[in-house]
């Protein structure tokens, strides 16, 4: 099978297109044929080896063999099960986020029965690719303000990314007033998915505005948790999305702090795992109630230059890689 190959840390342009082995599912695993996979922060971050942390999982010096295959997000067709899968058969379509495990990025990937759901009746496989990982972040994100009601302000920060331009949605449903945060040659698409309003954030500084929010996720996370905090109404929560270790360290030092101190303003880290309500996106989506918003498909030898795209922050909504010429 063809697959999108790197096999050293660094910029996009070590990338091969390369024939290898097709994968052999586990007993608990599908075969799938991929039929779209697409593009989120975490491979950009894999490819360049950073954080840290992804070399001491993956590959101190250069990725491990089995780890050389990035993508997480897939949909396509069961070809083959293994006998301990209940779930699914051959010729279904299913759709799903691969996690650590990767290998999104070729003809043939395997998955284990329960990281994948039956892929939406009225979506494409390009539509569904773009689904698993940002949908699921975003709708986790909002999930940790519990049920939001109508009219309470919410805040997205970076808004126009993929995670971003579901959570705009998402939020709308619940009937809340939504603030986008985002470069100014996004703010007029933020806008046309939903948003009341829109910071370009590279003029406005969102934490000294006065303005205070019921729920904040944060898909960039460039300010501290002080900063954060000051942007939050009295019993507002803060959910982090994306963002660098440190600032992951000052979340959980502060919501240790905040314990003792039984501070009502919540800081929340969206790390629920894989998958986790991606079967109520389903349903949102056969409901037309949701849409995945794509900005360019790429085929699969297009890998390094849709890379590229997504490392200079333009995009609106998702990058998709499809498999079919």
């Amino acid at each position: 099978m063809k697959a999108i190959v790197f096999t050293q840390y660094g910029p996009p342009d070590g990338l091969k297109l390369k024939e290898v082995p097709k994968p052999i599912p586990k007993d608990d695993e599908l075969l799938i044929r991929v039929h779209a996979s697409s593009i989120n922060s975490w491979d950009w971050e894999f490819l360049n080896g950073v954080p840290f942390i992804n070399r001491l999982m993956y590959g101190l010096l250069k990725p491990k063999t089995g780890k050389q295959i990035l993508g997480a997000d897939i949909a396509g067709r069961v070809e083959a099960v293994g006998r301990h899968v209940k779930r699914f058969q051959p010729g279904d379509e299913v759709f799903g986020d691969l996690w650590d495990n990767w290998g999104g990025f070729a003809e043939y990937a395997c998955a284990n029965e329960t990281s994948m759901e039956p892929k939406p009746a009225n979506s494409t496989f390009t539509e569904a690719a773009a689904v698993p990982q940002a949908g699921v972040l975003a709708l986790q994100g909002l999930r940790k303000a519990g049920q939001l009601q109508s009219g309470q302000k919410v805040l997205i920060n970076g808004a126009g990314g993929g995670v971003g331009t579901f959570a705009i949605q998402l939020a709308k449903l619940s009937g809340a007033e939504v603030t986008g945060v985002d470069a100014l040659h996004k703010l007029n698409f933020v806008r046309s998915i939903g948003a009341d309003h829109v910071i370009d954030y590279t003029q406005e500084d969102f934490t000294k505005t006065g303005e205070r929010y019921h729920l904040i996720i944060d898909c960039q996370n460039f300010r501290s948790m002080f900063d954060n905090k000051r942007a939050l109404e009295p019993e507002g929560i803060y959910a982090m999305v994306g963002g660098s270790v440190p600032r992951v360290y000052q979340l959980w030092f502060l919501s240790f702090i905040a314990s003792l101190t039984h501070e009502n303003r919540k800081l929340r880290l969206v790390a629920e795992g894989p998958n986790k309500g991606l079967a109520d996106l389903k349903e949102l989506i056969e409901a037309n109630k949701l849409v995945p918003i794509i900005d360019r498909i790429y085929q699969l030898s297009e890998v390094s230059e849709a890379l590229r795209y997504f490392g200079q922050g333009r995009h609106k909504g998702k990058i998709v890689i499809s498999m079919e010429s």
